[in-house]
């Protein structure tokens, strides 16, 4: 996903998210609703024919790119066989548009049913995925760009990249062997299995004799060196005692529906810029992006301006996002890289100039990528931080569970069983955020935007963001304004530990 994005081109016109879109007048406001569909379709992945989910606008791109100004105003039509629904992460529009169904505010959308949702969109690099069940694993997921008024400033060239996960498996399966077959606890009334789970009729255990080594065995830390789809089990210790990671196995990983055996090559200028808008979509996997020899710039992180970091290496975890420049050589081509945590496995694209040959990138790392960390978090500065003022309200959420049994919750309750978390509006609220596990986990709060206020009980000036990734035995601090009146979900973004319990709401009082 390219765009051209120059001070030549950017007034009165936007690039479509595909490469190659031809540019189109700024959209009035009174233009009818952009469509978005939510269907089903066929990737092919190391040569096999994956039926996937998918998101696409009415040219049959993925996602949407509004221009500056341009209020969140679409349809969103299910074509996918199954119930859906689909939130606008990073997005903080009324509750009831904000694509969720666990608070009660609207059902999910039928098979064949359209819903209309029209808000003020806030800009940034942000995200759609489904809400519904597992399907997200299934690729039911979207970039969402709303550009601001300074992004012509930039002069430079957009790639966006989205990132996730994937396996052949039936979701629902890969859950159950998780689990031991316990049921979910974290998404109440969705129903399992393949019409939410794996796109397309997709039989569970597909192709079992290719399979078995996809077994999700325990305490296999001894073979951190394995690709994808090669025992990284469930339970799986980093270094020897260090953090749990990746307790799913999985077949590939993609950077735009493509593995490294097939990269995106988006053609630049010579020395040009670009800004990369990097998406962690995956349902369970944190990523070291490695920019091999160049370097580049933070710009935002989830959507919101930062003080400027540079660097060649960034860590990005589950639903987070991430906006680089670079500017790039004279001639070359410039692999972008994501890899695995505690693996060799990786995806990624190509930049190139015209004309500059692209060779073969292996899947594989030459080494096993550490731990994702909070080394990027703890050098970010917000460009726009929170007015100063004291907390009116506090909330301690302790983050708990186990991988065996695995089951993951916050205060040792399920969603079932939830202690909300209670504010009023106008308030400045403050969490602290402490893990207790074994686990990282990035946690999300919809409807809202906070600023990282501490780390391990250290103040920093902190970023401005919507998922707070918290590393193992550690905590951080939180700090927002009660400003969007509702009931909004808080909840782990690795989709199997929310699945199994880790998920809270967020109530205004009198709401």
């Amino acid at each position: 996903m390219t765009l051209r994005l120059s001070r030549r081109t950017f007034l009165g016109a936007a690039a479509t998210l595909a490469a190659g879109g031809v540019l189109r007048p700024a959209r009035a406001a009174t233009t009818p609703p952009r469509l978005l569909t939510a269907g089903r379709r066929i990737l092919e992945v190391g040569g096999r024919a994956a039926p996937v989910f998918g998101i696409t606008r009415a040219d049959g791109g993925a996602g949407v790119v509004l221009e500056p100004g341009e209020r969140f105003a679409v349809t969103l039509a299910n074509r996918c066989g199954a119930p859906t629904i689909v939130h606008w992460h990073g997005q903080e529009p009324p509750p009831a548009e904000d694509g969720v169904a666990e608070t009660g505010y609207v059902a999910p959308l039928a098979d064949g049913e359209e819903r209309g949702y029209d808000f003020a969109a806030r800009p940034g690099t942000h995200w759609m995925h489904s809400h519904q069940g597992l399907q997200e694993q299934s690729l039911m997921a979207a970039p969402l760009v709303v550009r601001g008024a300074d992004d012509a400033a930039l002069d430079a060239q957009e790639v966006v990249v989205l990132l996730h996960d994937f396996t052949f498996r039936d979701p629902a399966e890969v859950l159950a062997e998780l689990t031991g077959g316990m049921a979910m606890a974290g998404m109440s009334g969705m129903a399992m299995g393949q019409d939410s789970g794996q796109a397309s009729g997709m039989t569970h255990g597909m192709d079992h004799q290719n399979m078995g080594h996809q077994g999700m065995t325990h305490g296999m830390g001894q073979d951190m060196g394995q690709g994808a789809g090669q025992g990284m089990g469930h339970g799986m210790q980093h270094g020897g005692g260090g953090p749990d990671l990746n307790d799913i196995s999985f077949d590939a990983y993609l950077a735009n529906d493509r593995t490294l055996a097939d990269p995106q090559v988006v053609r630049t200028e010579r020395g040009g810029r670009v800004r990369l808008r990097l998406i962690n979509g995956a349902a369970a996997t944190n990523f070291w992006i490695d920019l091999g020899g160049l370097s580049a710039t933070v710009l935002a992180v989830d959507g919101t301006a930062v003080l400027p970091v540079t660097g060649t290496r960034f860590p990005l975890a589950i639903a987070q996002r991430l906006d680089l420049l670079v500017t790039l050589p004279d001639a070359g081509a410039f692999p972008i890289l994501a890899q695995r945590e505690g693996d060799r496995a990786r995806t990624g694209i190509v930049l190139a100039t015209p004309g500059a040959a692209v060779g073969r990138i292996a899947d594989g790392a030459d080494a096993v990528a550490a731990a994702v960390d909070l080394s990027l978090e703890e050098r970010l500065v917000a460009a726009t931080p929170l007015a100063p003022r004291d907390p009116d309200v506090r909330h301690r959420v302790r983050l708990t569970g186990s991988m065996m049994p695995y089951r993951w919750t916050i205060d040792d309750l399920s969603w079932t069983d939830r202690r909300p978390l209670t504010v009023a509006a106008g308030q400045r609220a403050v969490l602290d955020i402490v893990n207790e596990t074994g686990m990282a986990h990035p946690m999300h709060l919809h409807g809202h935007h906070f600023q990282v206020v501490a780390i391990d009980g250290r103040p920093v000036r902190g970023a401005i963001r919507d998922t707070a990734y918290v590393m193992p035995r550690g905590s951080v601090t939180v700090a927002f304004d009660a400003d969007n009146p509702g009931r909004w979900l808080f909840h782990c973004h690795n989709l199997y530990h929310m699945a199994t319990g880790m998920m809270t709401e967020l109530v205004y009082a009198g709401g």
